[in-house]
């Protein structure tokens, strides 16, 4: 047996068993990585995959009993690398960061900025996709940190710790009834356009629940994950906008009365995950501080070892 085949193995189960789509991913034939697993199959007197004709179905009983050891196997080949990584140079490599583009647009800026202050031979590679993207992203050791408000804390195989909390503002053209009122209500909204992010970004799913616990149904006339796209379309006077606070710039966005709306649909908590288990580079543990003065080595050293 190989690590070749267990890539393969642990690939089929992420492609929903298509061998086609195996094969693409890891740049190889379909018919040599169908040859590897049934070899592996062969050696280990069991089947990993019930099949129909030449096609996988599902994953077979001891066929999960399987997965479990090539996920520990493939995780510490990893962990090795990254241990010779840091030890041959322990100043350089890549940084590889999945976010959203809220965080990576408005939060990591200046974090990232730092890191390469203090490291000047570590690149940076940012990743951006959905909350759920993100966590994938750090399963499958595309990179080694996620950052995301959503999701994270629903996949048992990260580690995830809590950043800094965030509330939502209301961003409203000057000449809009309710930009000289100073209480606004869920009501008040209801009642306008809203202008907000997409279902999966950005803490919408606190701003669905707020206005359900009322019983009130908003008009969103535009969703985005952008928060510039956002305030562009309020200023075209489209309606009024809801936004993450870190998105909003006192002198570019001067044009603009900006409201807390924490009252309205309560606090937000960014989180940072890691793949439980996983070796991180010094630089790795510096980011996180760098990122939030409530993150240190020593507390994240603990959560991945399984402490509380």
């Amino acid at each position: 047996m190989n690590l070749h085949q267990f890539r393969f193995v642990q690939e089929a189960v992420r492609r929903d068993l298509n061998l086609t789509e195996v094969a693409k991913s890891l740049h190889t034939s379909q018919p040599g990585v169908s040859k590897a697993i049934i070899e592996l199959e062969e050696e280990l007197g069991i089947e990993i995959f019930g099949r129909h004709g030449k096609r996988l179905k599902r994953v077979t009983e001891p066929g999960l009993a399987v997965l479990k050891s090539i996920e520990v196997i493939l995780r510490e080949v990893a962990n090795l690398k990254r241990i010779g990584e840091h030890y041959s140079d322990q100043d350089s490599g890549t940084l590889s960061i999945a976010t959203t583009h809220t965080q990576a647009r408005y939060v990591l800026p200046n974090p990232v900025a730092q890191l390469r202050k203090s490291y000047p031979k570590v690149n940076v590679s940012l990743h951006q996709g959905a909350p759920a993207q993100v966590a994938q992203m750090v399963l499958e050791e595309v990179a080694e940190i996620g950052i995301a408000t959503e999701s994270l804390v629903d996949y048992p195989e990260l580690v995830t710790l809590p950043c800094y909390e965030w509330q939502h503002v209301l961003v409203i053209p000057t000449a809009h009834p309710l930009a000289n009122k100073s209480d606004i209500t869920l009501l008040d909204l209801a009642e306008e356009p809203i202008i907000t992010y997409h279902p999966s970004f950005t803490g919408r799913t606190r701003i669905d629940k707020a206005f359900a616990a009322k019983h009130l149904s908003p008009r969103i006339a535009l969703e985005a994950i952008d928060s510039d796209v956002i305030k562009t379309y309020v200023r075209l006077g489209l309606g009024v906008g809801i936004v993450a606070e870190m998105a909003v710039r006192e002198k570019l966005d001067d044009d603009l009365v900006v409201r807390p709306a924490g009252n309205l649909f309560g606090h937000n908590v960014a989180r940072i995950a890691f793949k439980r288990n996983s070796y991180l580079r010094n630089f790795v543990y510096d980011f996180a501080a760098m990122l939030s003065d409530k993150l240190d080595k020593p507390m994240i050293l603990k959560a991945l070892a399984g402490g509380d």
